[in-house]
């Protein structure tokens, strides 16, 4: 009888995006309704952050507004992409800050 190697499981609901390291800086610039906005100092090209919600994790760019990596309830990722819309100076400022190890400015949440 010969043994198969145990098969990793693939969760298909898991985020996409890996959880920043303990320790790591991930400094916050905006929550609202559950959403939790933020940047990774250093972060790389091209310029995006990242967001959390209830479990989910994804990186949207904004230069141009898409998803990059990971899933959002269709109702979290629209109020992400307004809010995205509405900060869009704000959120490429913060990007050359973090790029320049400079604190980020918090950004107004959406009402």
């Amino acid at each position: 009888m010969r043994c198969h190697p145990r098969r990793r499981r693939i969760d298909l609901y898991a985020p996409a995006t890996p959880a920043p390291a303990p320790g790591a800086r991930v400094p916050e610039v905006s929550r609202f309704f559950g959403i939790i906005i933020s940047m990774f100092y250093n972060d790389h090209d091209p310029p995006h952050f990242h967001v959390r919600y209830a479990g989910y994790r994804a990186k949207i760019g904004f230069e141009p507004l898409r998803m990059l990596d990971g899933s959002l309830p269709p109702r979290a990722l629209g109020l992400v992409v307004e809010w995205a819309l509405l900060h869009k100076s704000e959120l490429e400022e913060n990007w050359q800050r973090a790029r320049r190890q400079m604190a980020l400015i918090p950004i107004a949440p959406l009402d």
